[in-house]
């Protein structure tokens, strides 16, 4: 058996493209196909594997083989892999132990039965290059059990292809790859196109009169591309959420997926490209784990401003993001000549958006169809995060220009509408929200800081909410222009702060103190070795289980401080992803 080059070229959560052969000029991308017999001749660019069972012997033996350029090899030469197939029982026998594992360590069989049963996958040493689920027709049927039998295997082997046969087409491949799959196979198009029908990205249709039956190829190869293409974007799930309505089934697994997800949010990111948007264009949308993380990190984890506790002023979105560069929110600043209110956006589908974290992702990078209607969801959503926010900090008054109805505030909390049923920047509401404002402030005896003394405070609620600290920004001073304001101490620059990707950039200076603070999560690197280059696991000795993508860390060696990265894989890939997890910043030394 040759060895089979992996490095991922691009990512989102689950789903990647992994370059194969040599990483510097990889001969295949997935995901893929794999061809079966019956299967056409595909370009091996679309199917670079092909897979054979010998079904004559029991078990069965099968063998995978490719025709790709090994690593370090200069011409290319046939990597194969051959095991036997073993004995699986039924998912509904997962209790029983057949006695009979498949595959070995290079190629894995698994099923749901073996997932409780298989000693090996309890062995740190085991990291295989393809892992089938032969049991998946099976699977998914049962929903939970695929789901969950997915998300174990992509997690306990980030450097495997999985392939889940008898199950995919161009209709669910983008679904598949969502939920971590890298391998597909053409048996339903092939079943399809017998029975005179085709299997489209939309479908399954009726051929067409003098309709050549073999065209499913095409449809293959389009939604391969599309699924690539979306992965580099990444608005992979805007494909999902299109091809999954054409199917019940698809739906559910997707609202199973979501659901598993709101449970183990490490696939997400927290820092994305600024071109990066999220389309919430469904109802599906809103079940996504994204939209269920902001809310209980926004209901939990942001504290506004120490000045801005008492005040709270909800506000209505806006179609621009950040809502400030918008005309709408331009116009509502010149009508709040306090800063000591706490400005929050009342939006759909992420609920609230307080201004102090307006440039985060997703909150910058989220666009919605604009109708002015609430359903009945979204205002209950609202009322509880509001709810939730008030109860926490404490507001004495909260002062509603949002238009939505507030039903679920504390007895003995001042709610104050200045919309009544006006728009919100027409200059009857706008001047009443201005003399609402002034009048609260002054009946508290409030005084807000101005000018860079109020930036500071945001800074502090910013990082707070990053990073659970703001002690790092104890005896600083804001200088510079915006919008990338410098933050100084002692005469030293030690962070910017970067609006459009909604991120403070540390300098090399501030390294000591973010470690003195404990600021930002450490990975530690093994003893002894030089560290050049970027972060890999090969070279690490221990890291947090809460990284997401775009994280800072800090690079620790021997319990002393060496350096930066910036994480570009979520934690899971940390245990055994085939190309780089974080990218090097600073180094110490």
């Amino acid at each position: 058996m040759g060895a089979l080059g992996r490095t991922v070229v691009a990512r989102n959560r689950y789903a990647r493209i992994i370059g194969l052969g040599d990483r510097r000029g990889p001969s295949a991308f997935t995901p893929c196909i794999v061809r079966t017999a019956g299967d056409p001749d595909f370009d091996e660019s679309i199917a670079p594997f092909s897979f054979v069972r010998d079904g004559l012997v029991s078990p069965a033996k099968i063998s995978l083989h490719t025709l790709i350029e090994e690593m370090d090899v200069s011409s290319s030469s046939i990597i194969s892999w051959s095991a036997s197939e073993g004995q699986h029982l039924p998912p509904s026998l997962s209790e029983a132990d057949s006695g009979q594992l498949g595959g070995d360590n290079s190629l894995l069989i698994l099923s749901w039965q073996t997932l409780h049963h298989d000693s090996r996958l309890m062995e740190d040493d085991l990291t295989p290059d393809v892992v089938i689920l032969v049991d998946a027709p099976q699977l998914i049927s049962s929903g939970t059990r695929f789901i969950e039998a997915l998300v174990s295997i992509r997690e306990r082997f980030p450097a495997a292809l999985i392939w889940t046969p008898g199950i995919a087409g161009p209709d669910n491949a983008a679904l598949l790859s969502w939920f971590g799959v890298d391998l597909f196979d053409c048996a339903r198009s092939r079943n399809s196109a017998i029975n005179g029908h085709r299997l489209t990205m939309n479908g399954p249709r009726l051929l067409e009169n003098g309709e050549e039956s073999n065209l499913w190829i095409r449809d293959w190869e389009d939604s391969l591309n599309f699924i690539r293409s979306s992965i580099r974007a990444g608005n992979l799930r805007e494909l999902v959420e299109s091809q999954a309505i054409n199917s019940p089934r698809s739906v559910e697994h997707l609202r199973r997926h979501d659901s598993l997800m709101r449970s183990r949010p490490s696939p997400l990111a927290r820092h994305v490209p600024q071109t990066r948007r999220f389309r919430f264009n469904s109802s599906s949308s809103r079940q996504d784990p994204l939209v269920f993380d902001w809310k209980h990190r926004v209901s939990e984890d942001y504290t506004p401003a120490s000045h801005c506790q008492s005040v709270l002023l909800l506000l209505p979105c806006s179609e621009r993001k950040p809502y400030r560069q918008s005309q709408s929110h331009r116009r509502f600043s010149r009508h709040i000549p306090f800063t000591c209110v706490d400005e929050v956006m009342v939006t759909s589908p992420l609920g609230l958006v307080p201004r102090a974290l307006e440039d985060f992702w997703p909150a910058a990078h989220y666009d919605i169809p604009v109708t002015g209607d609430w359903d009945v969801d979204e205002i209950n959503m609202v009322n509880e995060m509001v709810s939730s926010l008030v109860n926490r900090i404490g507001y004495q008054i909260v002062i509603n220009h949002s238009g939505i109805e507030l039903t679920s505030i504390s007895e003995g909390v001042e709610v104050i509408d200045t919309r009544m049923k006006s728009r919100a920047g027409s200059e009857e509401a706008l001047n009443r929200l201005e003399s609402v404002i002034t009048e609260s402030v002054e009946r508290l005896g409030l005084r807000g800081p101005k000018g860079h003394r109020h930036r500071l405070e945001i800074y502090r609620s910013a990082s707070r909410f990053l990073y659970g600290s703001d002690h790092w920004l104890d005896d600083v001073r804001i200088e510079g222009r915006p919008p990338r304001w410098r933050i100084e101490k002692n005469g030293i620059q030690i962070a910017q702060w970067h609006p459009h990707s909604g991120r403070f950039a540390f300098s090399k200076a501030c390294l000591p103190i973010l470690d003195e603070g404990n600021v930002l999560p450490r990975i530690h690197l093994k003893s002894g070795l030089n560290w050049k280059g970027d972060v890999f696991v090969s070279i690490l000795d221990s890291f947090p289980d809460n990284i997401r993508e775009g994280d800072d860390l800090l690079v620790m060696q021997d319990g002393i401080l060496i350096g930066s990265a910036r994480a570009v894989a979520p934690v899971w890939e940390w245990h055994g992803s085939p190309g780089r997890v974080a990218r090097s910043h600073h180094r110490i030394g």
